[in-house]
């Protein structure tokens, strides 16, 4: 089989080799990966930047991925030959709260993941894919998807009617836009771009925002909602912004904190003088998984997918994701 390692050095260091297929053992399921979706972590990983420390040596990279089941070890229940799957992000964490030591089971960093045309997985880490979803489509899902889901709907006290606000036009900030929109909430969207901006007026958004004409864009929504602020806001954006996010939610609302820094001293007198909930999201278990995939294929909601690239051509895919010129999420398909 053919498989990507990562050698060093960057996006150059990562290499194709060949390798024996892989034959499962006891809870073990064999996976021939038809689909993966990169994630901006995914160039953390391969720049040396992620997490407490280095990744594993000669990692196969990327965490999200979808393919067929071809064989399976003994007591195996959950899935069989055949089934079309995609795997969660943390294998080990399958519901509940999160424990840190689930970190310890997460693809493409702690793990061997699954830019790989065979992956053996802990058959409980995987998830059938709804019918109504692609190899493509699904293979989005468990890190950006994964991410929106929990921070909207899992404990986040989200109602009907209330404004959620979103930044930029990745893989997360979109996703959270359809889902929030499925719901029926009001969604404001920003952007650097007016063609991505009309795009994801498309998607549902409510209202828009230019934060390159408007660097005070934080007022812009403060003028959006009467002066109140959004109850929600799914801040994605690395460092500098997250005050303004904080000034643009209303008292008492919250902010849900994807792989941001918070730099800045004046955030904790923020959160305190307006009783933010600044809530800070990784990813999410199998169970999240499950529910999105499921909401996905009932609400008809179609991940956004910006570019398919071949498995030969991994690293261009790489190059694309790091230019930042996507919008929603990119895909390398393979052989």
């Amino acid at each position: 089989m053919k498989l990507y390692r990562l050698t060093g050095g960057g996006i150059d260091g990562l290499v194709p080799e060949q390798a024996d297929v892989p034959r499962p053992g006891p809870g073990q399921a064999l996976v021939r990966m038809r689909a993966a979706s990169l994630n901006y972590r995914d160039i953390m990983v391969i720049e040396g930047r992620y997490g407490r420390g280095k990744a594993k040596e000669r990692l196969v990279p990327v965490s999200d991925g979808a393919g067929e089941v071809v064989e399976t070890g003994s007591d195996v229940r959950r899935v069989k030959a055949g089934d079309r799957v995609v795997a969660s992000f943390m294998q080990n964490w399958r519901d509940g709260p999160p424990r840190d030591d689930y970190n310890d089971s997460a693809l493409g960093a702690s793990i061997d993941g699954v830019l790989s045309e065979f992956v053996l997985f802990d058959a409980e880490g995987l998830v059938k894919i709804p019918d109504a979803l692609s190899f493509e489509e699904a293979a989005t899902l468990p890190c950006a998807g994964v991410t929106a889901w929990h921070a909207l709907f899992h404990d986040a006290g989200l109602r009907l009617g209330q404004t959620v606000l979103t930044l930029g036009s990745g893989g997360v900030s979109v996703f959270a836009l359809q889902l929030a929109h499925a719901a029926g909430m009001r969604v404001i969207a920003t952007s650097s771009s007016d063609e991505k901006l009309e795009r994801l007026r498309e998607l549902g958004a409510s209202e828009l925002v230019n934060y390159r004409q408007r660097p005070d864009w934080e007022r812009r929504v403060l003028e959006l909602t009467d002066g109140r602020g959004v109850d929600h806001v799914v801040h994605v954006i690395r460092s500098g912004d997250l005050e303004r996010s904080i000034q643009a939610t209303r008292f008492g609302g919250a902010v849900h904190l994807v792989a941001s820094a918070v730099e800045s001293e004046a955030v904790p007198g923020l959160v305190t003088r307006r009783l933010i909930n600044l809530r800070g999201i990784h990813v999410g278990s199998r169970e999240m998984l499950e529910a999105l995939a499921r909401v996905c294929a009932q609400r008809n909601i179609r991940p956004v997918i910006d570019r398919v690239f071949p498995f030969e051509d991994a690293r261009e895919a790489y190059r694309f994701l790091k230019s930042g010129s996507h919008f929603g999420k990119v895909v390398i398909d393979f052989p």
